[in-house]
């Protein structure tokens, strides 16, 4: 069979053909991302892109051959979705869980953390913190795929996760509301010696990139993680559970 072409095995998150996406938006289902093939102008694809936008969702329009490599099925037709696995709150649920715990708000802001094995494992360290939720970005962003709900290993039944259209907005109604931020980032100041209690955000930046400066900017505090090896980087998760533990020690020391 002459077809250069090499199709991904399918998976629950994949929906491609323009019915199938067209429903997913109708029924209701999240929509994390959707790829339209670039240059397509007819009646389908305009509702498809109508409803994407009416939902909320970062429609990328892509050449066909990037449709063609991401294709499962070989029939796209121009269009292909990606779902979420689970349901995302909103930032007023994390919020309300706090005031519903009497406690002050501990929450997760991830700007642009791309591998949802790494969004898994920090939801996971969340959880684990006694953290009241996460918070993403939908631009550039791993969503709540099969993938990351599976290595949040149950947090994500726990830990609410809000996805939101700008972070920095975000941040700024959050400070309105009497949150501290704080990211990680090597040339802060070092995690011991910062106050981490209070109504708190812990930010994580990309995995290559780290916070991007407009995050950093709107951030109160900038937090080091020392290391004493031959390297001078930590994954995203990892650097975020560290920084979360230090959260913990000081929220809960006698």
């Amino acid at each position: 069979m002459n077809n250069t072409t090499t199709h991904r095995k399918a998976s629950e998150n994949h929906l491609e053909g323009r019915n199938a996406v067209l429903e997913a938006f109708r029924s209701g289902q999240t929509v994390d991302k959707l790829f339209l093939q670039a240059g397509l102008q007819d009646g389908m694809i305009m509702t498809i892109a109508r409803e994407a936008r009416k939902a909320g969702t970062v429609i990328s329009y892509v050449p066909k051959e990037k449709l063609n490599q991401m294709s499962v099925t070989g029939h796209h037709q121009g269009a292909i979705a990606l779902t979420a696995s689970w349901n995302y709150a909103s930032v007023e649920d994390i919020l309300q869980k706090a005031a519903q715990a009497g406690e002050d708000p501990f929450l997760f802001l991830l700007d642009e953390i791309e591998d949802p094995h790494n969004l898994g494992a920090i939801i996971r360290s969340a959880n684990l913190a006694g953290a009241h939720g996460v918070i993403i970005s939908k631009r550039h962003s791993a969503g709540l795929t099969a993938v990351a709900v599976r290595a949040s290993a149950g947090a994500v039944s726990h830990t609410p996760v809000a996805r939101v259209g700008n972070l920095a907005s975000a941040m700024e109604e959050l400070k309105q509301k009497g949150i501290w931020f704080v990211c990680a980032d090597m040339d802060g100041t070092r995690m011991y010696d910062l106050k981490l209690t209070g109504p708190l955000g812990i930010v994580i930046g990309n995995e290559g990139r780290g916070v991007s400066r407009l995050i950093r900017e709107k951030c109160d505090m900038t937090a080091a993680i020392p290391m004493y090896g031959d390297i001078d980087s930590l994954n995203a998760s990892v650097a975020a559970g560290v920084l979360a533990w230090e959260a913990v020690r000081q929220r809960h020391s006698c």
